[in-house]
């Protein structure tokens, strides 16, 4: 019964997720899984933003009444070693860890467009200057 319902609708039972890799990165995205879909629209939780490269494995929804409407939804972790009760956060060259003993910075470090080291010179040039009486 269910196999001649499937005939007679001319469409077959695709699963409802799939890992595919990115063959266009950016936003929308082009993802290859049985074939190439571009125009993929890429989802992340609500204040982060993310846009993925090109080789990446991602995880792919289809959405729709017929998934007709494919939508990235995440990217397939690193090898990297993280402890357990981590986060990660990475991109480019810079990577924030969470960790049970405390937060690690890795790469440059800029604040409002200033390199970290320059920011805590400004900031130390204004103190002395408020210290001599300069300021």
């Amino acid at each position: 019964m269910w196999i001649s319902n499937r005939k007679q609708d001319g469409r077959t039972q695709e699963a409802p997720g799939d890992v595919g890799v990115v063959t266009l990165g950016g936003d929308p995205a082009g993802v290859y899984l049985s074939g190439e879909r571009r125009w993929v629209a890429v989802y992340a939780p609500g204040g982060y933003q993310w846009r993925p490269a090109v080789g990446e494995k991602v995880l792919v929804l289809k959405a729709g009444d017929h998934q007709e409407s494919p939508c990235l939804v995440g990217v397939r972790q690193s090898e990297q070693q993280l402890e357990p009760g981590g986060v990660r956060l990475s991109g480019g060259e810079g990577q924030i860890d969470l960790c049970k003993d405390g937060i690690r910075l890795t790469g440059p470090v800029w604040i409002d467009q200033q390199s970290l080291e320059d920011y805590v010179a400004a900031i130390a040039r204004e103190v002395t200057l408020e210290i001599l009486g300069g300021g």
